[in-house]
Order: structure tokens, then sequence, then C-alpha cells
């Protein structure tokens, strides 16, 4: 049976009917094996000579775009490719540190491309599309082996072959790594590739650019509205198809892993263009990260799961029990992931570890000066295998560490905490990862497609690669083949229309002139979202939260003050344009969050939990991906619904004891 589901279209919240229209997935028939072989031999080609007449707009530069854009220029594409930063090198994959998933099976412990794809349903608690996942773990393989050829230095056995390490969620070792820099490892070696094509002429790059609008014609993407973030001078491109490749929404919290630059702005362009949205409402916590240390901080450290492998997590038994660490004695010690799953232990998955660190802390059993942390102690590591061993795997990470907060891991535990990180929903797209706005791919983290309620750790950097050097080649191909293009250029009423837009919107920001700065903004709103949807979520705070969010955007249109001027370099207009954004999306990440009655992995209920203070799933009725369509600001969005099918991993009770 195809895992495709079908459906008309809702009334919207003016009540007139809308055309019926189709949700397709385009999961090929067949066995799960099979279903991606299928679709390369079914697709649509384009002769070789015919490639260097289509031209392919790529927006980000991380893992997904930058391998898309030297893939799709290798095979003859020309592209422009868009980054906001000064250099694509400085894309946030740069900041992935602890590896990147295949089943090589190289330790000989029991992994298969099958058990990489049931590791990964499971791990996403049983919320993502089965097809995708399978195309995945049967890539990854073909993944490291490219990247070994780019000259990505994988850390390497005393024999010479690549090492691997256990991540969350998996019994056997599957992360390749290059100590604690893999993203940034990785993101040089798709950075070499794609400048090869600059050099040749057939790349061109844009830094310094922000997408602010998506240009369609007929329907059809063709181009971006974007701003020369250096200048202020507002650009319009069009090509023959639109490839985004701009990442999550973590920084909606505010305090998130992130970098600072990170935003929803180019998604949600797309998404008021006509692009479903979906679930919004998963949101990665990552347990290993260094907690806030005070109000004036403006974003968190990533410490990497990797950690996790030799570091071994506790609290005190008794609460409030202030003394130092070391003068803590064995029996005194709460290694409470071990003791609550001993199967997997340290190396829970994410959403598992996350939640009972929490716990802990609001027990009263936390650490540190404001007791909102637990222990990460690499104690037992270092007596078994020696300080020297230890350093090697994770010397840059615990130097990091130190600089940071001035305590030193070899000889006292780290403290840590949970942080916003990753973020599992993004727009729709289909197998093809073309999203419901024909001619607009998706890639990696934004869109929602391989991970479900919670990404496996190193899954993230094994979806970008897999999405840009692997799939759209092919999938982006079979449609410049069976679309027709009519001619459109910078004049057509279309870009002038879609310019003029983003023009007025930066006007109306600088022409508020209020009194609160835009951080203020971006700050209360990351409250109101951590207090009401973080790690854990209720149907009276959810409510709250979207009443808070409604008044705070109001205030903001009323109230902000946006300084400098449009036609110059302004990192305060950037700011306002993002947190203006920040402030639509957030009410729908929370209305999803309020209308999936159950808990699943990053989107924790508290009404709907185990007697253990478990996730509690309702597969009966929330076995699907909710797919939001946009019907202007402050109006409820139209919920469409991709039912799920798990023919090949039975939904099963997700349990790691």
């Amino acid at each position: 049976m195809r895992d495709i589901k079908t459906f008309k279209l809702s009334i919207v919240s003016n009540m007139a009917t809308v055309a019926q229209r189709i949700l397709d997935s385009r999961v090929p028939d067949g066995s799960i094996e099979k279903k991606w072989d299928k679709r390369i031999f079914d697709v649509k080609l384009v002769n070789p000579a015919n490639k260097r007449k289509y031209e392919i707009i790529v927006v980000g530069t991380g893992l997904a775009g930058a391998s898309a854009a030297a893939s799709l220029a290798e095979l003859g594409y020309r592209v422009k490719v868009f980054c906001i930063q000064d250099s694509p090198r400085r894309a946030h994959s740069i900041a992935a540190q602890g590896g990147i998933n295949a089943a090589k099976n190289y330790q000989n412990d029991g992994d298969s491309v099958w058990r990489l794809f049931y590791d990964t349903v499971k791990g996403g608690d049983y919320r993502s599309r089965e097809a995708n996942v399978y195309r995945l773990a049967q890539i990854s393989t073909r993944i490291i082996d490219h990247c070994v050829a780019l000259g990505v230095p994988f850390a390497r056995e005393y024999g010479g072959t690549l090492a691997n390490r256990s991540f969350g969620g998996a019994q056997v070792s599957r992360t390749f790594y290059a100590r604690g820099q893999t993203g940034q490892q990785l993101l040089l070696g798709a950075y070499s590739a794609m400048n090869r094509q600059i050099y040749a002429g057939k790349v061109k790059s844009f830094p310094k650019r922000e997408m602010l609008d998506l240009i369609t014609l007929d329907g059809v993407a063709r181009g971006i509205v974007c701003r020369n973030l250096t200048t202020g001078q507002f650009e319009t491109h069009v090509g023959h198809a639109v490839v985004l490749a701009t990442g999550g929404y973590g920084n909606v919290f505010y305090l998130s892993t992130n970098a600072k630059s990170c935003n929803v702005t180019a998604a949600w362009r797309c998404h008021r263009r006509g692009a479903y949205f979906a679930n919004p409402c998963y949101t990665q916590i990552h347990p290993t990260c260094i907690p806030a240390s005070g109000d004036y901080q403006s974003k968190l450290t990533l410490m990497s799961e990797s950690l996790r492998n030799d570091g071994r997590v506790w609290v005190p038994k008794a609460k409030d029990d202030d003394r130092p660490p070391h003068d803590v004695p064995e029996a005194d010690r709460d290694y409470f992931l071990e003791r609550r799953y001993p199967s997997f232990g340290n190396l829970v998955p994410r959403d598992v570890a996350s939640r009972a660190a929490k716990e802990r802390c609001d027990a009263g059993y936390g650490v540190g000066p404001t007791g909102n942390a637990v222990y990460l102690d690499f104690r037992d590591a270092i007596k078994r295998d020696g300080e020297k061993t230890v350093r090697g795997k994770y010397g840059n990470l615990f130097q990091m560490y130190e600089e940071i907060t001035a305590d030193d891991p070899y000889h006292t535990p780290m403290r840590i905490y949970p942080a916003v990180h990753y973020t599992m929903g993004g727009l729709w797209v289909d197998y093809n990862l073309q999203s419901t706005i024909p001619g607009l791919f998706v890639l990696g983290e934004a869109n929602f497609s391989d991970h479900g309620a919670n990404r496996l750790g190193a899954s993230a950097l094994m979806q970008g690669l897999a999405d840009g050097y692997f799939v759209i080649p092919y999938t982006l191909g079979d449609h410049l083949a069976r679309a027709k293009f009519p001619s459109v250029s910078e004049d057509h009423p279309a870009c002038k229309e879609a310019l003029v837009e983003s023009r007025n919107r930066i006007e109306r920001l600088l022409g508020v002139n209020g009194t609160q700065t835009v951080d203020s903004f971006h700050r209360a709103l990351g409250k109101i979202m951590w207090d009401k949807c973080g790690m854990e979520r209720t149907a009276s705070g959810l409510q709250q939260a979207i009443d808070e969010i409604r008044g705070l955007r109001e205030e903001f249109w009323s109230d902000v003050k946006v300084i400098g001027t449009e036609g110059s370099f302004n990192q305060n207009l950037e700011h306002a344009g993002r947190v203006a954004d920040f402030l639509e999306f957030g009410e729908l990440l929370c209305f999803d969050a309020l209308q999936r009655n159950e808990s699943c992995g990053g989107h924790f209920r508290g009404e709907y939990q185990t007697p253990e203070g478990e996730a509690l799933r309702d597969d009966e009725n929330y076995a699907y991906v909710a797919a939001w369509e946009f019907n202007g600001v402050g109006n409820e969005a139209t919920l469409h619904k991709e039912s799920l099918t798990f023919e090949d991993v039975p939904l099963a009770t997700r349990s790691y004891k």
C-alpha cells in the first residue's frame, strides 16, 4: 500500500469553500528496500546539454545548501547560492560537534541499514514517514565514502580504519566523527566542493543576503527577494527552481544553542506564499548544554552528546546537598539515567535524557548556584582509560567548557542542563523534497521529513548531506523535465509585487519609532515560549501563550524602536524583521502543540504521560503529520493531515529500559 493520504482542503477562516486539492507524499509503491531505486528509475531526466539552460537558486550554505549547490553545478546546472553570513563557511552547520551516523558496521557489532532505519523511526517516537527514513539509512553509507574522498579528516583507529563511537538511542557504534569538530570538517568539505564550482563559473555566490520573500509565477516558485545586508539594497533573483536550506527555528525561544543569526524568516515567507508548515511543535531539547548563568545571557552553548559515551550523569541522592562533587561519596550519588534506563544508560535519546534531568532539578536535586544543573562526570573514564585517552577524544570540548565556566572538567564534573537545540518541524515536503509550492524544494533542517518527533543525535548531518548530495540531484531534475517555464525576468509584475511588499514591510518597521528595543521583545517572546511551550506543555499554558504572543505582537508593531536607516548596514533592522516573523510563527507553534493531545518525542504534554512520567502517545488519533496552511496573521491556520502508516517498524511503546 502506498503511504499516501489524500483529502479535501478544509474551509478557511472566512468560510469560503476552497477547491479540492491533494496532499500527496509521492512515495513509490513496492517494498521499502526498493522505493528509492524505483524512484530514481522513474524520474524524468534532463539532457546534459540542456542542464546549462536552467538556473537554480539555493538559499543557505550549510551542509544541505552547500552540498546541493556543489552537486547541481557538477551536473551542469547554473546555480546562484545565497547566505546571510559574510562567508558560506560560517553557516551554522559548522557548530555541530559530535558526529554523523552511517550504517557501515565497521565495529562488527550488529549494525545494518535496517537497524539504523529502526532506531531512527523509534527515536522519532513513530511520527516520521517510514519511506524517507529508510532512504536516509540507505544513503548513509555512501555519504561517508563521499566525504572521505573530499578529504574530511574523520578520526581513525590505530590501524587506519575509520573510528566510530556511540550516540543516544542506539546500542551500536555507528557515529563517525572528527573529534568535536565534525560539523566544521564536513562543512569545509562541502564548501570546497562548492568553491570548485564557483571557480569554474557554474556557481555564483551571494554572501550577506537575507531572503525576504518567495517569487511565484502561476503558483510555481521562480525566484526570491533578498536584501543586501551590507548596502541595504533590495534585489530580485529569478530562476527555474528554488532550493531552501536555511536551517531551523530554535531561536524563537531566544535562548538556544543556535547561532544568533538562525531564524525562521525564509521558511515563514514561503509559508505565507502557500507552503504548508509541518509539525512546528516538534522542537528538540538537548540534554547536554552549559546552563544559563544569568538574565543577561543571549545564547547557550552546546556540549556534544558524544560526551555521554564516557561521562556519567548524576545528582546527589539528598536534596539541597551543597557539598563539592568530590566530597559526595559513591553511595550518595544517583546515576539516574543508568537507574531508570539500564539497557541504554547515559545514551538514551535526547528527549528522554532532557526530561529526566529536568525532573531531578524540579524535584530539588539539582546542583550549581541556582540548582539548575546535573553533573556530567568523567572521573571513572579517566581512571579506566587515562587522562591522555580522554583528552584525545574530547580535548577541544573540555577546553571550550573550561573557557566558559573556569572549571577544569578533567578534575571537576561538568554541570549541564537541557536547552533548545534542533527543530524537527519545518516546511512540508513530499518524497521528492518538494513543498506544496511546485518548484520550491526544502532540504535539511528546514523541512520536516526524517526525524519525526525527536531527532537522534548525529542524524542532522546525515540528513543534510543526504538531501544535498544524493536526493535533490535526482528529484529536482524530474521537476525541470516535466514543468513548463514561461519567460520571467526581474521586471516581471510578480517580481515587482514581491519587491514592493518587502520594502513596505521594512519601511513599516522603521516607521513605528516606539520606545522598546527589538531585543526586549525577543526576550519576552522567548520567555513565553520556554515557560509555556518548552520541555513540558499543558493546554492551559499553551492557550495563555497564544494570547500573550498575540498581545506582544500587537505591542511590537506599536512600540518597537528600530534605529538606523534602510539603505545601510543595519543589524538592528535585520533583527527586527526576524523577530516580527518569530512573533507570527510562535503562535502557530503553540497552536500546533495545543491541538496535539498526546505526548511524543520532544512534544511532552503534561496531561498525557504514563504513571512513570514517560511520554504517552495516542496512535489512534495522532499518527499523522500536521501540515498547516496560512490564512493570514491572527487567523486560525487550516490543518491538513498526512496519515502515517508503519508497515515495516510496527507501532510499539517506546522503551529504553
